[in-house]
């Protein structure tokens, strides 16, 4: 027996990563070393080799690629998706690695037609007449694999030293096939990049490009990961937008040359400078980025995580362009520092910074969207508001925010989930973001708030913050929401295992069936700098969720004497939040609704129409109004321009979403969090519903909104709904390539008329 069991674990390695090593073959982990604690562990280096393929016809080209933490992957000096970034998918390492595939049949074909991309022009081989000649290069840098903290830092992580899986798959037209390999005979070099860190910044220098090989520069054979090897299923987190300079701000030098010049790019987003510049060999340009500027007009970071800078000294060309590979923040101003000595002082700072601009990166799923059009501007700017900011935190998790954390915090999946799977398509995101979250799942059952969990809080101060059934719910919540928008099971199926986990694991938690854990309605409203909830009961969210979640895990009669303990415990509808959250799940007595109802509207009222609701609460409120028939509530809490609320925000100029109601309060200026609104602008008053795979049609029109216009997609097919009203009619269009993907809500349709006096002309138009 102890002789299988040694056999066992021995074997246990190779069947971590046998999911995915059959796309890889014989291919061998390398890099520069095996030690995670070497000094060249975190240097971003770059792997080479020369290879020969046959002048045969090339049918097809693949790479399987594994870089760890991020790489970059070059064919005869061609870059391969030069626009993506950060790949591959980020996780947790010592549970899940994804990789990429990547179609590479034009790099190898037109290097046979003497049109190479980049550098490489010998077509044909000394050693082999018959043959091609190719050299691949892969750029390794740090990600989350290997954050060493010299900078900036959430957290540190060493997963292990900077590593490289390969295999470059050519098959010929006649089935033949030649396999390119990473193994022990692969060259390394450091790159030119000097310093890269996902939280700290990136250092280039461009008199190191091609180096001279070190004199041991064989590639090292490393041990493989732990994590088990799958396929990335989510789109590449790419440069989607670039954005060019809206202002100089400052432009000044001081008696030694040094030249400090300060831009605004107009949108916040979540990126990174791309400079064009003419000087000389050695000379350094300093690239400071941030949300805000400080009193004197330079850039500040003091909300969202300092230093984060880049550094990029000139190799000697007349012009030099360059943005970061490996990092990026969160930005709107840039900031440009360099030293052109004392005869450089009166230099224009035009004739030394060619161009300038904020390269916007974020999941390439999110390149299709849905649109929103009123009547009211203040609703389409808050549509974009929401947009950007779900964009600029859309890498290969959702993140809370682009600069500070980076963070895969789980409550906004969900709770923004409806607005999310509507103006987006998901699909490949959910499925992918469910391997991370079950991978975080601890071994007792218990959730944790982030993941991949890359930190674990400690301290007194840290509980509210490792485990919350807000957050850690996503593992429950996100399969449903799959399931009801797409008409998909699948994920509820697979999931159900670690969701019961899940929740039998709270109920060792429970105390006579009430729960009190977490964070609660985390930023909710008041006289205060927003953080955890002063206006409702900590007890009564999480006992709410608590419920929910064993209701969906199919445990009914547990959810059911949940339900009677959170009836007892004399919880008080005494906030929007706490209310909001009773009505929308049930968790009131017979005859209660209506009362429930009036004091949520008595509520607001008393607020001076305004929300007094956070990150847990919002939600609820704004589905519960539009369900008790108080759209036009919810319409007066949100039309203006005052804290609390969207328009606020709009007012003092920002272009995305800030971290709290009160922007001049918070830290972050870009989250998507309190983005709740979107969850019904399309689906509700544009009346855009995407549910079991299908859109139906039943608009809510609010206040004093005249017409609206939007699209959403039902899987690839784009459906279009537009209304006004006028002179008493209500007047809807549809249009849909298939009547079938429809389904016109009459009832609903009806009955909003008839409540606002309006008389139905409706028309369908069937698109290309």
């Amino acid at each position: 027996m102890k002789k299988i069991l040694i056999i066992l674990f021995a074997l246990m390695p190779l069947a971590v990563l046998a999911e995915g090593r059959d796309d890889f073959g014989g291919a061998l982990w390398i890099g520069a070393t095996a030690d995670a604690n070497d000094s060249s562990a975190d240097r971003s280096i770059i792997l080479s080799k020369t290879f020969h393929s046959s002048e045969r016809k090339v049918r097809k080209a693949e790479a399987f690629v594994c870089g760890l933490g991020a790489y970059e992957l070059y064919i005869d000096g061609h870059r391969v998706s030069p626009d993506d970034v950060l790949s591959p998918a980020w996780s947790d390492y010592n549970k899940t690695v994804f990789y990429n595939v990547l179609d590479v049949t034009d790099c190898i074909n037109d290097i046979r037609q003497g049109q190479s991309r980049g550098g490489n022009k010998k077509a044909l081989s000394s050693k082999m007449a018959d043959s091609i000649e190719h050299n691949v290069e892969v750029w390794l840098g740090n990600g989350f694999y290997h954050e060493n903290g010299r900078r900036y830092h959430k957290l540190t992580t060493n997963y292990g030293p900077l590593t490289l899986l390969f295999r470059l798959r050519i098959e010929y037209a006649d089935g033949s096939v030649e396999n390119v390999m990473s193994d022990g005979s692969w060259q390394w070099r450091l790159s030119p990049v000097t310093y890269n860190s996902i939280y700290g910044g990136e250092d280039y220098d461009a008199r190191l490009w091609r180096p001279s090989l070190p004199a041991d520069a064989h590639a090292v054979v490393q041990t493989a990961p732990r994590g088990v090897l799958r396929k990335q299923i989510c789109d590449p987190v790419r440069i989607m937008e670039r954005f060019p300079v809206m202002a100089k701000l400052l432009d000044r030098a001081d008696s030694t040359g040094h030249h400090t010049v300060v831009y605004d790019m107009g949108q916040n987003l979540a990126g990174f400078p791309e400079i064009t510049v003419r000087s000389r060999r050695g000379m350094q340009f300093t690239l400071t980025v941030g949300e805000t500027l400080r009193p004197d007009g330079l850039v500040s970071q003091k909300q969202t995580g300092k230093p984060h800078y880049y550094i990029y000294t000139c190799g000697g060309q007349e012009s030099e362009s360059w943005h970061p590979r490996f990092t990026y923040y969160s930005f709107r101003y840039v900031q440009i520092d360099y030293d052109c000595g004392s005869d450089g002082v009166d230099l224009p700072s035009d004739s030394v910074i060619i161009s300038l601009h904020s390269d916007f990166i974020y999941n390439a799923a999110a390149s299709r969207m849905a649109s929103f059009s009123c009547s009211n501007p203040l609703f389409n700017k808050t549509f974009d508001l929401v947009n950007n900011a779900v964009k600029s935190n859309w890498m290969t998790v959702w993140t809370d925010c682009p600069a500070r954390e980076k963070l895969g915090w789980l409550e906004q999946d969900w709770l923004n989930g409806p607005g999310l799977m509507t103006d987006f398509d998901c699909r490949k995101m959910i499925e992918q973001e469910m391997i991370v979250i079950a991978d975080a799942q601890h071994a007792d059952g218990s959730m944790p708030e982030i993941a991949p969990e890359y930190i674990r809080f400690e301290g007194s101060w840290a509980p509210p913050f490792r485990e919350s059934p807000e957050w850690g719910g996503a593992l429950v919540a996100l399969p449903f929401l799959y399931k009801q928008v797409y008409g998909d099971d699948r994920l509820v199926e697979k999931y159900l295992p670690q969701m019961r986990r899940y929740v039998d694991y709270l109920a060792k938690r429970d105390s006579a069936g009430i729960l009190k854990m977490g964070l609660g309605d985390w930023y909710d409203y008041g006289p205060w700098r927003a953080g955890f909830s002063r206006n409702t009961s900590l007890a009564l969210v999480s006992t709410a969720h608590y419920y929910l979640w064993t209701r969906l895990a199919g445990l009914s009669a547990r959810a059911d004497s949940i339900r009677q303990a959170f009836l007892g415990a004399g919880f008080r509808p005494s906030s929007q939040a706490a209310i909001a959250i009773m009505l929308d799940l049930g968790l009131y007595r017979d005859g209660q609704r209506q009362a429930l109802v009036d004091s949520l509207v008595a509520d607001i009222h008393r607020h001076g129409d305004r929300l007094t609701t956070g990150d847990i609460g919002t939600p609820y409120l704004f589905r519960t109004l539009i369900r008790s028939g108080q759209e036009d509530l919810l319409y007066k809490m949100l039309n203006h321009y005052d804290v609390p609320g969207y328009g606020a925000q709009l007012r003092k100029g920002l272009t995305t979403l800030s971290e709290q109601w009160d922007p001049d309060r918070g830290a972050s200026r870009n989250h998507f969090m309190l983005g709740h609104i979107n969850n019904h602008l399309v689906p509700d008053v544009a009346g855009i519903h995407i549910e079991n795979g299908r859109a139906s049609i039943a608009p809510v029109p609010m206040g004093d909104l005249r017409w609206v216009r939007a699209t959403a997609y039902v899987g690839s097919r784009r459906v279009a709904v537009s209304w006004k009203i006028d002179n008493g009619v209500f007047d809807l269009s549809v249009e849909s390539p298939e009547k079938n993907i429809i389904i016109i809500d009459y009832e609903k349709i009806n009955s909003m008329c008839a409540k606002r006096h309006l008389r139905l002309h409706y028309k369908f138009k069937r698109s290309e």
